[in-house]
């Protein structure tokens, strides 16, 4: 788009000289099936966990900490135990999919299947990457948001002492962030409350749907639980399962490629026109990746509130200043890219993330960050890690 006069509306940190600020500028069948588990289960008692979690210091170096805020554990034994319930069924990604991406999902289970599970891998991974700590949040796969309410709390209490396990093996590298059953909004702040004052975890991950529905369906009753993570101050992980409605996505692994990115937009608008993040203005949003295209073609809802009646129902103040309050990660593939999310959104609102170990992900992180030229040293040791030692409360 060279050679065009173009205006930015910036964040007040942006310093890209090419912009011309204006004047108001400021899975498939066996993706998720069971893997292999790799050496004895851990037996550390919750309480064990729970304080090796709290006391977390990092002290590998005396440079600024990198921090992974997107990467995944799949439970093995959440795996088997209930593989008889067949969750890639419910995977949007699976069941639209061609049966190509199917044979390379089930590739990439196998090749990477020890990513996964195993620590000693995990870590020597991380060493590879610039890592120093993970944020680990469920593979997506293991949401099982389509069971019966009591079922899917006994399984989130399955996943999330299974991460915290992993945590008690290497406090000072990892992080837990746990998943809970949305299909029920009283068991599942039952399921947060455990998981942060139990398991010690930051934070919890959450599909943009529930079965279909959205965010803010009133069947779903989510209010309560937006206002007990708020009240919390802990970070709600908004991570997509593909488009709910896919069938229109199957080929080329579109349900992924596009299907993801627009399912976090949609939620995102949703809790944004339905007046969630008006009501609680408090409540930490991560957006995966990048935040979707919402965080790059924001403008136009902020033309919709001006121009229409109808977008304007329940908010009182434009789209993107609500946006605003959201954290992204930095998985947009592209330095270009996210110079823009760093620019528009400030570098205090970006966080590195990889989405390890999927092969979607990136491998180099630290690196894509070092190719956004126009940005500050301050700015990228902020994108590294420092925004991520302050919204999980890591101790530097």
């Amino acid at each position: 788009m060279s050679g065009l006069n173009m205006f930015y509306t910036c964040s007040s940190s942006c310093q890209n000289s090419a912009h011309m600020h204006s004047a108001g500028a400021g899975a498939a069948p066996g993706l998720f099936a069971p893997v292999k588990a790799a050496g004895k289960a851990l037996t550390a008692s919750r309480k064990t966990v729970a304080q090796a979690s709290k006391s977390l210091s990092v002290k590998r170096a005396a440079s600024a900490k990198v921090v992974d805020v997107h990467c995944h554990y799949l439970s093995p034994e959440v795996g088997a135990k209930y593989a008889h319930l067949h969750p890639f069924k419910h995977d949007a990604t699976a069941v639209y999919a061609t049966e190509l991406s199917r044979q390379v999902n089930m590739k990439q289970i196998q090749e990477r299947g020890a990513k996964f599970s195993q620590v000693a891998v995990r870590l020597k991974d991380m060493d590879k990457m610039g890592i120093d700590v993970q944020v680990i949040s469920p593979a997506p796969g293991q949401y099982f948001y389509f069971t019966e309410p009591e079922l899917g709390a006994r399984i989130s209490r399955d996943v999330n002492e299974s991460i915290a396990r992993v945590v008690a093996q290497q406090p000072d590298r990892f992080v837990g962030m746990g998943t809970v059953p949305l299909q029920d909004v009283d068991l599942a702040i039952q399921e947060m409350e455990y998981a942060v004052n139990v398991l010690g975890f930051r934070g919890v991950e959450i599909c943009t749907n529930v079965n279909g529905k959205n965010l803010t369906d009133p069947d779903l009753k989510l209010e309560k639980f937006f206002s007990k993570a708020q009240d919390m101050g802990i970070v709600v992980f908004l991570h997509p399962m593909g488009f709910s409605q896919g069938e229109r996505f199957v080929e080329h692994y579109f349900n992924n490629v596009m299907g993801n990115p627009l399912e976090t937009s949609l939620a995102l608008g949703h809790l944004i026109f339905d007046g969630v993040l008006a009501r609680y203005p408090k409540l930490k949003i991560l957006a995966s990746h990048g935040g979707g295209y919402i965080a790059s073609y924001w403008a136009r809802m902020d033309h919709a509130w001006r121009a229409r009646a109808d977008a304007r129902t329940v908010i009182t103040k434009k789209p993107s200043s609500y946006l605003e309050k959201i954290y992204f990660d930095t998985i947009t593939h592209d330095a270009r890219i996210l110079g823009n999310l760093v620019d528009r959104w400030g570098a205090k609102h970006v966080l590195l993330g990889t989405d390890y170990p999927f092969d979607m992900g990136e491998d180099n992180p630290v690196k894509l960050i070092q190719d956004v030229g126009h940005i500050s040293d301050s700015d990228r040791d902020l994108i590294k890690g420092g925004n991520a030692l302050k919204l999980f409360r890591i101790k530097s």
